[in-house]
Order: C-alpha cells, then sequence, then structure tokens
C-alpha cells in the first residue's frame, strides 16, 4: 500500500478575536489542551458541513455514522493534546487505535497523519510562525515514526494493502516517515503534504477559508465552500486510488463547475451542489472525496489555532 491513501449537529460559530502574539517571537503559544479542543472542534465542523461526497449530519455511510464522526473527534483530540510528550508516529498511532476503539470504523487515519505534526508543532518550544516550526517537526521525523505510522496505518486497515510499493507498511520500515512520504508524494496528496510542509494546507485552503469567512459566509457555508475549492484544484487522491485518475480528474471539473455556477453563494449555485452531491453518492459512495475532508479537518486546525476561525 501507498502512504497513505485514506479515508476517512449543524451549529453556529462565531468568528472570535484573533490571538494576541506571544512576547517571544510574535507567535501564539498553544497549550495542550488548546490543540486538543482545537483538533476535536476541527472535526466536528468538517464532519457538520454539508460537504459534498461526505458524511454529513443529513448522509450517513453504511459503515461509518456521523455519530461515529464525533466519537472519532473527542477521542482525537484527547490524543493531539499529548503530541508535545511522544513521536509524531506514536501520536498518530495512538489517534488511530482510540479512535478505532470509539467508532468501530477508520475515521480519521488521514486526519491524524496530518494533524499530528502541526500538533506537536503548535505545542513545540521553538520560535516562529507555526509553518515554521512545523517545517522543524516534519525534518526530524525518524525510522522510529515510520514504524508507528505504518502500525496505525494497519489497525485502521484501508484499502490498498496488496498494491506493490517502494515502501510497504506491513514491512519492517528502512527510512524515516519523511521519506517514505516523499516515495509516495506524487500519488497522494496527504504524503506530499509532508514533503512541502503542509503546501495545501497553508497555501490553498487557508486563504481559501480566510477569504470565504471576509466575505461574510457563515462557517458552515465558508467551510463547504473550502472543500469545493480543495477539490477543484487537487484532485482527490482516494478517489483515484478506488476509482482511478481519470474519474478523480472528473470530479475535480465537476467541483469546478459548481464554483463556476454559485457554489453556496446563491440559489443557482446550490442546485448545482446538490446535484453535484448526489452523483458523488451513488453505487455506494463510490466517489468519496475522503482525502479532500482530511484535508479541510487540516485547514481548520490551522485556523483554529492561528484565529482565522
Amino acid at each position: 500500500m501507498s502512504l497513505p491513501d485514506y479515508t476517512m449537529p449543524q451549529m453556529p460559530v462565531k468568528q472570535g478575536p484573533r490571538r494576541s502574539p506571544a512576547s517571544t517571537g510574535g507567535v501564539a503559544r498553544h497549550g495542550p489542551e488548546d490543540v486538543a479542543r482545537a483538533a476535536q472542534l476541527a472535526c466536528v465542523l468538517e464532519a457538520s458541513a454539508e460537504k459534498p461526497g461526505n458524511v454529513t449530519p443529513s448522509h450517513d455511510f453504511d459503515d461509518t455514522s456521523y455519530e461515529d464522526m464525533l466519537c472519532s473527534a473527542i477521542t482525537l483530540g484527547r490524543e493531539l493534546g499529548r503530541a508535545g510528550e511522544r513521536g509524531v508516529g506514536e501520536t498518530v498511532l495512538t489517534a488511530v487505535r482510540a479512535s478505532r476503539g470509539a467508532a468501530g470504523a477508520n475515521t480519521n487515519l488521514g486526519i491524524a497523519l496530518l494533524l499530528a505534526p502541526l500538533a506537536r508543532a503548535a505545542v513545540g518550544t521553538g520560535g516562529g510562525p507555526l509553518r515554521g516550526r512545523l517545517g522543524n517537526v516534519l525534518r526530524a521525523l525518524t525510522v522510529e515514526d515510520a514504524r508507528d505510522a505504518y502500525a496505525a496505518i494497519r489497525v485502521a486497515g484501508p484499502g490498498g494493502l496488496d498494491e506493490p510499493v517502494e515502501h510497504d507498511v506491513r514491512e519492517e520500515p528502512r527510512v524515516t516517515l519523511r521519506e517514505a512520504m516523499a516515495a509516495a508524494a506524487q500519488r497522494d496528496t496527504i504524503a506530499s503534504e509532508y514533503v512541502t510542509d503542509h503546501a495545501v494546507t497553508f497555501e490553498l485552503g487557508l486563504p481559501a477559508l480566510a477569504d470565504s469567512l471576509g466575505d461574510g459566509l457563515r462557517p458552515r457555508d465558508a467551510i463547504v465552500e473550502l472543500a469545493l475549492c480543495l477539490l477543484a484544484a487537487v484532485p482527490d487522491t482516494l478517489i483515484a486510488r478506488k476509482r482511478g485518475a481519470e474519474a478523480a480528474g472528473r470530479v475535480s471539473a465537476g467541483a469546478r463547475r459548481v464554483l463556476a455556477a454559485g457554489g453556496v453563494r446563491n440559489a443557482g449555485g446550490r442546485t448545482a451542489l446538490a446535484e453535484f452531491d448526489a452523483s458523488l453518492r451513488r453505487d455506494g459512495n463510490a466517489l468519496n472525496p475522503g482525502t479532500t475532508a482530511d484535508l479541510v479537518t487540516s485547514v481548520l486546525f490551522v485556523a483554529l489555532l492561528e484565529g482565522v476561525l
């Protein structure tokens, strides 16, 4: 199997004031409780927005319900709050084990992989912006991190474990987790985030969310627009793995058409969004953009830590 490639109550949220920068380095400091709460809220907000093709309050999957997503959010947040006490790989493994125990399904392997290094960077003692600290965390990943991440993937049990790849998660790792991700980066967006210091999260997703909120969209609508923007720009690698690159490309083109029609911003766009959503849910949710949902959660986590949301 390649690394990674998975899947993974509507509520009002008010945009609060930005955090005051820390006295050292001009950067807000975050304690373990801040990180745990941000992770839980990011997961709840992602699941609660009516994003096309994903589990939402009005759409369960056969093996995963909206309630499963909420239970997973609570357990994952607790584990991410401890990210400063252990390695990134161990945080991913404990988060996946806890979530699997709470929901009985693979609900957040991709989320755990994306958020674990961010959480460690957020609670770290170094100075500078969050993304710079993230880069330091990613460059310091070890073979032990890879060993724990491989174990997490086996616990989650996503499809594709039989695919021939350079670094098989069923074998003892020979490289660091970042090196393993680099080998998969061309075929998996989550892996690519590990070698670009979360470029999609920081350079595409965060500005898109800030623009939507700045235009006055409600947070839930802004999250749907964020999902559409990410999907339009970055073909979903879960869809590509399950249905092929051509299918993933068609879904991205569909997201661009919805945005061009207005998306969440007008009646015509919402009609196009509903039709797009229905098309993704045919054949047992075969076109579920699960990697996009994981990236949405990553953006929300950063937005909450940095006071954008």
